[in-house]
């Protein structure tokens, strides 16, 4: 589905189908297409398969342009919309919706039955729209209103309870007793279908189109009458939010929700530019409020871009109850230096951190890596740590921040160090790996062997390494150019005690046909004890087929192989190994 030379690692018959059916299920109900879905049409366009495809999918993406298939939610898929309730975790926002357009009833009613009505507690919003983000966030964890909204709400549902009394007087309700929670005193709604169409809009007194906005009056609106209760509608919580385009008009809508949302427990927002330095302030202000509070929940957080690194423990001290924070970095030249409201701690003073999870990604010519090892020092529960980007001035090596895990992170599990300059420091790796309890080790792009006289050595001298951390299981080497001396990994496993390494990632180094199959002689020779996943995408096999071909049938009896077609005729592609 994905195509013939896309890679899928899953490690069940039921992830495969849980996959599958998350691929298919927004083609089939929005009615989108693919090669795929052309040639299997007659079989997923069946009701049956949206019904057994939603029993498998936990994520529903709302397209609020695609009127139709929201409809019919509301209609002949209502029992399919109930389905989706029990089983749906997390619902996405893909489009702008205006909240005064009559159209977009309907997807702010499935996504009030999704969130408030059933199981999902995950929310994604791909869109930049301050008042949408009020609506979605509206009763769901924080003790914020939004004036705007609470007017929009209000003013919008007072005309269409006057125009559902009118209506109401040419037949009886079917809910009686039916009223909002905000107001207990409004007279009953009417929720025959044949009245819909009558009172699910109304206009101002200028004519223009007021839509309803109302969650409660919207579920009485749209939800068959048989399914209708006395009771007011629940209100959900939302315990994780992920903003994908989180400009500042929506970090103010957070500003001001973030110190009450005492249910969130993750926070993520990315902006396609750097944020301001104004902007992480702000945050960092709410952030504080919120964990000055012994209701807060919130552990996870992650923030991109930030505009200097220095923001980075601020955002820490902010929140010192995370025990996971993901950042990325690009440094804004012309950005005003910043200065801190109070005199910076003596970081001896400084409290202990909670963190378990770090993930730092740094986009600088050069970075001064005292930011990161005052991290990592106030860090002693530290289990995952990922470091991408750092770059040093001319003279400088990252053996400061390799003794630093080695003293303040004894607690280390995995470890991705990524984009760094490791091939002046092989002492400290191997200083690291002599007394560490690592599970995963990710030296990814690290110039291992750059600039080595005898690389064949220094390979040896790692996998000797390697092999003395018994609990290591992941091990990934990708774009190091390590080429024909690859062979040397075939050492891990020779030996009485071998490396219990069962992933090995090796993609993207320039491995010719004739140097996998001399590896893969060796492996014949010092078999993995265990079933081995080998990654070799991105790798130039088809410079000899048959060669390759060869090396790979002799790896498959004690390997899952992973790989890619290659062409070498893709100057780009043949570039990005060769870096």
């Amino acid at each position: 589905m994905y195509g013939p030379n896309h890679v899928i690692d899953l490690h069940s018959e039921e992830e495969a189908k849980h996959e599958v059916m998350r691929i298919l299920f927004p083609l089939v109900f929005y009615g989108f297409t693919n090669s795929y879905v052309k040639r299997n049409i007659r079989h997923l366009s069946s009701p049956t398969f949206l019904w057994a495809a939603a029993k498998c999918i936990q994520h529903f993406l709302l397209v609020t342009s695609l009127h139709k298939p929201l409809q019919s939610l509301t209609a002949e898929h209502w029992p399919l919309l109930n389905l989706l309730e029990k089983h749906i975790k997390s619902v996405g926002v893909s489009q702008p919706i205006d909240l005064s357009k009559r159209t977009t009833q309907r997807g702010l009613y499935v996504l009030h039955r999704l969130l408030d009505h059933g199981v999902a507690t995950k929310l994604v919003v791909h869109v930049q729209c301050p008042i949408v983000l009020a609506w979605l966030l509206h009763q769901r964890g924080s003790q914020y209103v939004n004036l705007e909204l609470k007017t929009l709400m209000h003013c919008r549902k007072a005309s269409w309870v006057s125009r559902a009394t009118t209506v109401r007087t040419d037949g009886a309700s079917c809910s009686p007793g039916l009223e909002t929670e905000d107001d207990q005193g409004d007279q009953v709604i009417p929720c025959k279908s044949s009245k819909l169409d009558s009172v699910s809009v109304v206009e101002d007194e200028s004519g223009k189109e007021n839509s309803i906005v109302d969650p409660q009056v919207l579920c009485r609106t749209f939800t068959p009458c048989d399914d209708l209760t006395a009771e007011p509608c629940p209100w959900g919580q939302i315990t994780c939010l992920k903003i994908t385009q989180c400009g500042p008009d929506c970090l103010e809508v957070l500003y001001s929700a973030l110190p009450t949302f005492f249910c969130l427990h993750s926070l993520s927002l990315h902006s396609t530019l750097t944020f301001r330095y104004s902007d992480v302030l702000g945050l960092a202000g709410a952030l504080k409020q919120l964990s000055d509070s012994s209701c807060s929940s919130l552990t996870d957080l992650c923030v991109s871009i930030l505009p200097n690194t220095n923001l980075l423990e601020i955002l820490l001290d902010a929140s010192p109850t995370v025990t996971s924070l993901h950042v990325e970095i690009h440094t804004v030249m012309f950005e005003p230096c910043f200065l801190p409201l109070h005199p910076r701690t003596a970081e001896s003073d400084m409290p202990v951190l909670l963190l378990e999870k770090l993930k730092v990604k740094v986009a600088e010519v050069q970075t001064d890596l005292h930011f990161m090892t005052s991290v990592l020092r106030r860090s002693p529960h530290l289990t995952s740590l990922h470091v991408a980007g750092i770059r040093l001035p001319t003279g400088f090596s990252q053996s400061q921040l390799l003794t630093t895990l080695s003293v303040s992170n004894p607690c280390l599990k995995t470890l991705n160090l990524e984009d760094m300059k490791l091939c002046d420091c092989l002492p400290d790796v191997l200083n690291l790996l002599g007394d560490c309890k690592l599970k995963e080790l990710h030296l990814n792009d690290c110039r291992l062997l750059e600039k080595c006289t005898d690389k064949e050595e220094t390979l040896q001298q790692l996998v000797g390494a390697l092999k003395t951390v018994a609990s290591l299981h992941t091990l990934s080497l990708a774009q190091n150019r390590l080429a024909k001396h690859v062979c040397a990994l075939a050492e891990l496993f020779s030996g009485s005690s071998p490396s219990s390494v069962k992933r090995l990632d090796i993609s993207s180094n320039f491995i010719q046909p004739a140097e996998l199959l001399e590896f893969a002689k060796r492996l014949e020779t010092h078999r993995p004890p265990h079933q081995l996943t080998l990654d070799l995408r991105k790798n130039p096999g088809d410079r000899d087929p048959d060669t390759w071909n060869t090396a790979l049938k002799r790896l498959r009896p004690f390997s899952v192989l992973l790989v890619e077609g290659w062409k070498s005729t893709d100057t780009m592609v043949d570039h990005i190994s060769n870096m």
